[in-house]
């Protein structure tokens, strides 16, 4: 059997911007060496969470570049997918010769692709790099959710569709993938306050968000759950839960950006069309940091 692709605590990160817009390269160096010290398990730079559709192709190459001086060996599953399959080419050609580990690859948006079409995606981009493939199955982002079926059909007919990031929030829907899907299928989770419940039933960790703000707490319950210590997870997915829910009172990455600059860590610039935070989020992500490390 082959090994796992991937699997433990992933950071989906975001991406800093200066006052002026620019991407902050430092601040970003600065927030990949705060993960790694915390000890995440692998990185996940320009994907939804680093706002990527507002990245040109010259800003994608230069941090991607930057996270793989920084990142000290750790794997990295850069996202390249977008809804049309010639840009997707397109990402996966500006970055493979960088030497990523995986290609994280979001089901179309917008197009609303029936189950046949996503089948035929991610064949066709599959059959274009050697490099292994993890679909992202994010209805709530996408408007089109991929099923258990269509899953397990490209898990078994395409040998580099190696694993998904699920992010439907649908237990039943992650439960009948993992029954299903061969030994050494990826399943990683895409909502971190379904962590605990999907590792539980086999999913081998997360691509989180909260991990930008607490890489060392969301790490440290993922490694429990791999250890088989429920009680230690248990004890840290409740204290880390309002921060979880926090993290998506408004559209990701605002919140998560907001705690990062209470935090120091980058400043809290997005682009449009994302805004940032409201003040009601920001004294709530006030409240859930106060008594997160109180």
């Amino acid at each position: 059997m082959r090994p796992l692709v991937l699997q433990g605590c992933g950071t989906a990160l975001v991406t800093p911007f200066t006052a002026d817009g620019a991407v902050d390269y430092e601040a970003y160096g600065r927030m990949v060496d705060r993960q790694v010290a915390a000890g995440v398990h692998f990185l996940v730079p320009l994907a939804t969470t680093g706002e990527t559709p507002t990245l040109s192709a010259g800003e994608k190459t230069a941090i991607y570049q930057l996270v793989k001086e920084r990142a000290k060996g750790l794997p990295l599953m850069p996202g390249v997918g977008v809804n049309s399959l010639p840009d997707t080419l397109g990402n996966i050609r500006l970055l493979e010769p960088l030497g990523p580990d995986a290609l994280l690859v979001v089901v179309p948006y917008y197009n609303k692709p029936t189950q046949q079409g996503m089948y035929a995606y991610f064949k066709a981009v599959a059959a274009e790099t050697d490099l292994p493939v993890i679909i992202y199955n994010v209805p709530g982002r996408t408007g089109a959710n991929m099923l258990p079926d269509t899953v397990i059909r490209l898990a078994e007919e395409v040998p580099n569709i190696r694993g998904i990031k699920e992010a439907s929030g649908n237990y039943g829907q992650v439960s009948e993938i993992l029954r299903r899907a061969p030994e050494d299928f990826t399943v990683l989770s895409g909502d971190d306050d379904m962590t605990l419940a999907f590792m539980a039933t086999g999913a081998h960790g997360v691509v989180s968000v909260a991990s930008n703000v607490a890489p060392k707490e969301v790490a440290q319950m993922v490694e429990a759950m791999q250890c088989g210590d429920l009680a230690t997870a248990r004890v840290l997915h409740h204290r880390l839960f309002p921060l979880f829910k926090a993290c998506f009172a408004e559209s990701n990455p605002i919140p998560a950006k907001a705690a990062l600059a209470q935090l120091g860590v980058i400043g809290e610039t997005l682009r449009l069309p994302l805004a940032p935070a409201s003040d009601a989020t920001k004294a709530l992500m006030h409240k859930v940091l106060s008594e997160l490390w109180k």
